[in-house]
């Protein structure tokens, strides 16, 4: 590229760079040695607006002009986060958002790695679809702004496409993972909040996000996820290691104590890993002083435990050879009971098990669980108060939620059933019409007898809308199978606004059959009154009834959310301390319940809720 040009164009000078085009035409068209990027991608690298829309307005074409790595220059206006320039390049060759580079990097992908939150925000709402372009890639544009702690970014990305949260990398981690391990707070709160279940997704080595922010050490974000969902600390590796393995064998100290003494996990001190190592046996190995006194000292773990070779930690300590760390550990190990493998009374060793059992499995959880925690292990009595507070709500979240989910699954068969029921009984009526058919052969043979009468039209339009409304309901209902609370919700929702149409429509048109075979007279009238009163009087009745129900859990659902919006503005967003615990303190203090669903919450008192 001609050096006048290229500092032309990196200066935005757009007077220079159009005398120089206007000196020769071909000019515009040259590219930089080696990585081949045209005028326009230098012009987008600096943000030069006008300059941009002088070249664009001599060679559009060059907008999908690609360098070296395959980028166009709406990847480098996306990497250096220039929002009027994306808009050029879009409204020039909408096309253009489509092309990948060479990694297969979408423009939102390159924008997302580089934290361009503006960008992102006014690029997503328009072309989410660029997220479907990331479906064939391991690391979505959700998993490079976990890592990186862009929370903003995270937002976005969930609100467009929630279900990204559960992609996997190639390494098998979720965003989840990521932002755990990286120890990002508030983005892991964003996950937890929108599913506590993805808490317990696995990597390729079978580590959840809590294994993840344990070999980090990241405690603040330990007691986050263990806060909403204290069975994750139960889960193991695919090598059978626990949370408390991972941070043995990682040396942190802070994660451990943090585990041990705050939560109910007692049961996983003498838990063997699949070679037969408990956390004494690691924790000696390595020669981490402080965290075996801390063991031997403040816990009940077994200081005598044998793992698959047979070795004690005392043996483990002595066959590793001698060293200062050596030198401390005996003692500490003796004075707290310990002994070598041939000093053990005979019977009384026990060699840990191989603990091999689902390691192939995605969620690979332990079987038993003491049924209390010990006082010693959950530290002081503020310790034990909180603990069981959060066990407590925790326990009652979850069946609050599971009632739910079982309420959900029974309203979308019972609209089945219902549905089936209608297009029985208008099929019948349609092909056995009230008044009879014609029995005489002739050319109304065959033809309904009362088929010219009003009240017959009434009828078999509303009897087919019943009909066809109820089938819909059916197909749609086993078409479709949803495995996600808020899925579920929606389409029961639709389905059940559906069955009451078919409904509605099916008594419309008994009233008409009704009507069609009553005789007319003036001794008969009072009949059709009578029906008309009595049908439309019971489903306008428990329509009312049904609509004062559902406009009194609006104003509730209503009422939570701004109370929920309050408190966020009441809790400091950089605490340390969990998102769930801090609400749970806040709505102790206004005398009221704290609930991640919006519907139980605001009909907890009365334990329904309408649709």
């Amino acid at each position: 590229m001609d050096r006048r040009l290229y500092e032309a164009s990196a200066r935005g000078d757009v007077t220079a760079f159009l005398d120089l085009i206007k000196e020769d035409e071909e000019l515009i068209k040259q590219t930089t040695f080696r990585t081949s990027n045209t005028v326009l991608h230098i012009v987008t690298k600096f943000g030069h607006l006008d300059l941009a829309t002088e070249i664009v307005k001599l060679q559009p074409e060059m907008v999908s002009a690609v360098n070296e790595k395959i980028e166009t220059p709406l990847h480098e206006a996306c990497r250096e986060g220039h929002v009027e320039l994306m808009k050029l390049l879009l409204k020039t060759d909408p096309r253009v958002a489509y092309k990948l580079n060479l990694l297969n990097e979408s423009v939102l992908f390159v924008a997302c790695g580089r934290g361009q939150f503006n960008l992102v925000k006014e690029l997503l709402p328009d072309h989410s679809w660029l997220l479907l372009l990331e479906d064939d890639r391991h690391t979505t544009s959700l998993h490079v702004a976990a890592s990186a702690g862009y929370n903003d970014i995270v937002k976005e990305i969930l609100k467009a496409r929630p279900d990204i949260a559960w992609r996997k990398d190639f390494h098998g981690c979720s965003p989840l993972h990521l932002a755990c391990s990286k120890g990002h707070l508030d983005i892991t709160r964003e996950f937890l909040r929108l599913d506590p279940d993805l808490s317990s997704l696995q990597d390729k080595d079978g580590k959840t996000p809590l294994h993840s922010a344990a070999i980090k050490g990241r405690v603040n974000i330990l007691y986050e996820i263990l806060s909403t969902s204290l069975d994750s600390a139960d889960m193991v590796t695919q090598q059978g290691e626990t949370v408390l393995h991972l941070a043995v064998k990682n040396n942190q100290y802070e994660a451990l104590r943090y585990l041990v003494d705050a939560l109910d996990i007692t049961n996983l001190l003498n838990m063997p890993d699949n070679d037969g190592n408990t956390i004494l046996h690691l924790a000696t190995a390595g020669k981490l002083t402080t965290m075996v006194q801390y063991l031997v000292t403040k816990t009940n773990i077994d200081v005598n435990a044998l793992n698959s070779k047979g070795f004690t930690p005392l043996d483990v300590v002595e066959t590793s050879g001698s060293s200062s760390g050596t030198l401390q550990l005996i003692p500490t190990l003796q004075e707290a009971g310990g002994k070598r493998c041939d000093q053990l009374p005979r019977g009384s060793a026990k060699i840990q098990p191989l603990n091999t059992e689902n390691n192939n499995t995605e969620a690979s959880v332990l079987n038993e669980r003491q049924p209390l925690p010990s006082t010693r292990s959950l530290g002081s009595p503020a310790n034990l108060y909180r603990h069981n507070r959060r066990r407590h709500h925790s326990g009652r979240r979850e069946k609050q939620r599971r009632l739910h989910m079982e309420g959900l699954t029974n309203v979308r068969n019972t609209i089945i059933v219902v549905a089936v029921l209608i297009a029985t009984v208008t099929f019948s009526s349609g092909v056995n019409p009230p008044g009879g058919i014609h029995q005489d052969a002739g050319s109304l043979l065959g033809k309904s007898q009362v088929g010219k009468k009003t009240a017959f039209k009434v009828f078999m339009v509303c009897n087919n809308v019943a009909l066809f409304s109820s089938l819909g309901i059916v197909i749609v209902l086993v078409s479709v199978i949803p495995f996600r609370r808020k899925s579920i919700m929606t389409l029961v929702v639709a389905t059940h606004k559906v069955m009451w149409v078919s409904v509605s429509f099916m008594a419309a048109a008994y009233i008409a059959a009704i009507w069609v075979v009553t005789p007319s007279g003036r001794g008969t009238k009072w009949v059709l009154v009578a029906v008309l009163s009595i049908g439309g009087g019971c489903m306008i009745s428990i329509f009312v009834g049904l609509m004062v129900m559902l406009t009194k859990h609006w104003l509730r659902k209503l009422k939570w959310r701004k109370e929920r919006e309050r408190r966020k503005k009441e809790i400091s967003p950089n605490s340390s301390v969990s998102r769930v615990e801090e609400e749970l303190r806040y709505s102790r203090k206004k005398g009221g319940s704290y609930s991640s669903n919006s519907d139980l919450e605001s009909s907890e008192n009365d334990g329904i809720h309408p649709f």
